[in-house]
């Protein structure tokens, strides 16, 4: 397993933060998914065997928001 954290832009409702974290722990090789509301941090497990880290940053992407550098 590895564990990446990644910020994005939290200037959304707290619902659409709550999906994302839904759509990350639906992707196959996600063990685990936290998105802090306050921050916009996102810790993530995950295997990198099934599933690459460009992956889930084009999930969070597709989902609307924006990786902070």
């Amino acid at each position: 397993m590895e564990e990446t954290t990644i910020y994005v832009n939290v200037a959304q409702n707290k619902e659409a933060i709550q999906k994302l974290q839904q759509t990350l722990l639906e992707l196959h090789g996600i063990e685990r998914a936290l998105v802090d509301i306050e921050d916009g941090e996102v810790k993530i497990t995950y295997n990198h065997e099934k599933l690459s880290h460009e992956n889930i940053l084009s999930t969070i992407s597709r989902n609307g928001f924006d990786i902070l550098p």
